[in-house]
């Protein structure tokens, strides 16, 4: 079967999981404090155990020179996002006054220009991008996309946190700390391990193995529940500026990065991760930031919740695109 045709079973298998987590919020079996201890479960121990155990391969030469590559798509897809945010979300922004039967256009300052530019520049590879790429890919395409975490982690914590906050006199410790995470850890530990060719015993790697296959099914239950949170009648038609950060980022950024990429002469499956991830919804990490520097954290909770339901059906587009380009 084609990777489309395999992406299209994923995907209406992410669209069910999602709607049961829909389902779950909305009959109380999850609220908001269990939303968020799942989210920390998944993120402190599934996803570190699922990128250790991606680790516990044979050592193979052409899988490290491919992680390598990785990396260096990995910072070039944040880049070309990064730019193309920049290119078209501007301080001043055109709005359309009517009066009196009279159309003006006028020019007004964006004050959620910083927020519109993290939500369109960084997106939700881990939560979301993994367990599309796992299902697809399995362990090996989870060993590529641990590269994606890295420059993730780089970008955000500098440029990011530099663009939304407005300070530009990051301190040094605070970086270090983001590679204290449990995710980066896992991914040193992993690198060592496979280096090394140190290997589990078989019953531990199976116990941790089985843990890690928590991580895909509940983390779409996470996102579903926290699209259940939002009014999804009165956020699809209301600000319209909202449609323009989709399009941004689930059409015009995996676009030109899916144009960049096809005709690069290496493995197809580096580069069907890598445009996979650039088509990911906008990440959870944004919205967090948005809280903690006071900018305006509904609209990019409800940039978060859009791209992640129309990314059910942008992601095979692009995907299908990518496929007649090769």
């Amino acid at each position: 079967m084609s990777t489309s045709g395999i992406l299209i079973e994923q995907t209406l298998s992410i669209f069910i999981i999602l709607l049961t987590g829909v389902i779950c919020y909305r009959t109380k079996l999850i609220d908001d404090d269990s939303n968020k201890k799942l989210t920390n479960i998944l993120l402190t121990l599934a996803q570190p155990i699922l990128i250790f155990t991606s680790f516990q391969m044979d050592f193979d030469i052409d899988l490290v020179v491919g992680l390598l590559i990785s990396l260096v798509l990995a910072f070039a897809t944040h880049i070309v996002a990064i730019i193309i945010s920049y290119i078209f979300i501007r301080k001043k922004k055109r709005k359309i006054i009517i009066e009196n039967g009279v159309r003006t256009v006028t020019y007004v300052v964006n004050e959620d220009a910083e927020v519109e530019r993290l939500t369109g520049s960084y997106a939700n590879m881990g939560l979301m991008g993994m367990p599309i790429i796992y299902g697809i890919y399995g362990s090996v395409g989870v060993f590529y996309v641990t590269a994606y975490i890295i420059a993730f982690n780089i970008l955000m914590y500098t440029h990011g946190v530099i663009m939304i906050s407005g300070n530009r006199k990051l301190k040094f410790r605070d970086i270090i700390d983001r590679f204290k995470s449990p995710a980066i850890i896992a991914i040193i530990s992993g690198i060592i391990f496979f280096v090394f060719q140190i290997k589990l015993p078989k019953v531990i790697y199976q116990s941790l193995d089985n843990i890690s296959r928590i991580y895909a099914p509940f983390g779409m239950i996470i996102a579903g529940a926290t699209i259940a949170k939002t009014d999804l009648i009165k956020m699809l038609t209301g600000n319209l500026r909202r449609y323009y950060i989709v399009f941004l980022k689930l059409l015009l950024v995996p676009f030109v990065t899916m144009l960049i990429y096809v005709w690069l002469p290496i493995d197809e499956t580096i580069k069907m991760v890598a445009i996979i991830l650039s088509a990911t919804p906008t990440t959870t990490i944004g919205t967090l930031l948005t809280i903690k520097y006071n900018k305006n954290s509904v609209f990019a909770a409800e940039v978060f919740a859009m791209t992640t339901l129309f990314s059910i059906v942008t992601i095979p587009f692009i995907i299908m695109i990518a496929e007649l380009l090769m």
